[in-house]
């Protein structure tokens, strides 16, 4: 067994992968020996981890610069990336970069160079720009889900960065939209594909409600009592209906979280800290949450307004039916409506009469200390069963970040450890607990 072999089964040992899925194990074959790739495969199917694991096989861990340069169209999938990396534990320095985010703490961050860098094109242009960092040895370049990143405005910073770059001798595209066109400027003479986007999703199932009027706020309410306690995504097309179907909501004590550009990015990532471990069923969205969200085990989404293009309609419901798993999208249809013709006509759903979901079990907490605080999971878990006196199956999923922390904990308990544990020490440093 070689050793890249070695290093990989530790790495999906630490992820928990029991095997990679087809479309995986070509690009592990594919990446090392071809220098231009574009890989098209479905939302959720894996596509970080596919080009992270040969591409880490490729870095000098004895360079202490910057070897692989990530670019993503927003902040949500950047800084998933980012977990991705860390959680594979292959030993490399990795930082994340991006708008919004005070640039003092990426300076700080980039003084000791990150083998990986993954950014959004604008962040990543202006420090080029500056000359924040080496860009001598970065020889691979990753343009993830690179026709959204050209949807939204970033062509030219993405050129800028693609002309910056010296040594670059591997470049993989990935997206999840099949008949994408190839930027000009990406200089790919003769790419390989691995294009797995036929494959698709072959257990979606795709029902209509109707609304009986226009206005179709109670049948939505109606539509979640009928689905009950399952984790999914209601769709709108603008930000200002997210606040009014959110204000409903709130009247008919059903929780949730929103998920929308014109959010503080403190707020869109603690909508989905807790949306994945558990804090939330419901998270009510525009179509910037349809793709490239790692967000996992959802069991429906509901399209709120229809969305105006095929394209948006593919990428919603790509949300679910992920990984070979079932999952329904339901077209919230007023009775006198026509659907587009890349909607069709779904069968219609009947919806049976039930009470408001029950509230979720987990409540998630904020600890003000993180990374570079040199505090673990361990560390935090042992705070909360130590001193905070939870018992087994109390705490849920845990996130780290480079200056914070989230835990998700059972609802029943959280009043009671926030009193007991908020100004403990971990390691050495005081910090602060309370509940979000």
């Amino acid at each position: 067994m070689s050793n890249t072999t070695k290093n990989q089964t530790a790495i999906l040992k630490k992820l928990g992968i029991d095997q990679l899925n087809a479309m995986q194990l070509e690009a592990q074959t594919v990446i090392p020996e071809q220098d231009e790739i574009v890989l098209l495969s479905p939302t959720g199917t894996g596509k970080t981890l596919a080009f992270l694991l040969p591409i880490c096989s490729s870095i000098d861990p004895k360079l202490q610069e910057v070897q692989v340069l990530i670019l993503a169209p927003s902040r949500e999938l950047a800084i998933q990336i980012e977990q991705v990396t860390r959680s594979m534990g292959a030993g490399f320095k990795t930082n994340v970069v991006y708008g919004g985010r005070h640039f003092s703490k990426d300076k700080i961050d980039l003084q000791h160079p990150p083998a990986i860098l993954i950014g959004t094109p604008g962040r990543l242009a202006d420090h080029i720009r500056r000359g924040t960092f080496s860009v001598d040895h970065i020889h691979t370049l990753i343009l993830d889900e690179f026709d959204k990143s050209l949807e939204i405005g970033f062509a030219d910073d993405m050129q800028e960065i693609m002309y910056a770059l010296p040594a670059v001798n591997k470049r993989i595209l990935t997206s999840a939209t099949q008949e994408v066109e190839i930027p000009h400027f990406a200089h790919l003479s003769d790419p390989h594909y691995i294009n797995y986007l036929g494959d698709g999703i072959t257990k979606l199932a795709i029902k209509a409600i109707i609304s009986p009027k226009k206005d179709k706020l109670d049948t939505l309410v109606d539509a979640l009592c009928h689905l009950g306690n399952q984790p999914g995504i209601i769709f709108c097309n603008f930000k200002d209906s997210i606040q009014r179907v959110s204000d409903y909501l709130h009247h008919k004590n059903i929780p949730h979280g929103c998920f929308y550009g014109g959010l503080e990015q403190k707020d869109r990532e603690r909508a989905l800290i807790k949306f994945r471990n558990g804090s939330h069923q419901l998270i009510i969205a525009t179509d910037l949450a349809a793709r490239g969200l790692d967000i996992p085990e959802i069991k429906f989404i509901i399209h709120y307004h229809l969305p105006l293009k095929e394209q948006e309609f593919i990428h919603r419901n790509g949300r679910t039916a992920r990984m070979h798993q079932e999952g329904t999208a339901f077209v919230l249809q007023w009775a006198e409506e026509t659907l587009p013709d890349f909607i069709g006509s779904p069968p219609i759903e009947t919806l049976n009469a039930a009470p408001v979901p029950s509230p979720p079990e987990w409540k998630t907490i904020f600890i003000s200390g993180g990374r570079r605080d040199k505090i673990s999971k361990g560390d935090i878990a042992g705070l909360c069963f130590k001193q905070g006196k939870l018992e087994k199956g109390d705490l849920g999923i845990i996130e780290l970040k480079p200056d914070c922390a989230f835990a998700a904990v059972r609802a029943s308990k959280v009043k009671q450890l926030v009193r007991t544990i908020n100004n403990l020490r971990i390691k050495k440093r005081k910090v602060r607990v309370t509940e979000i």
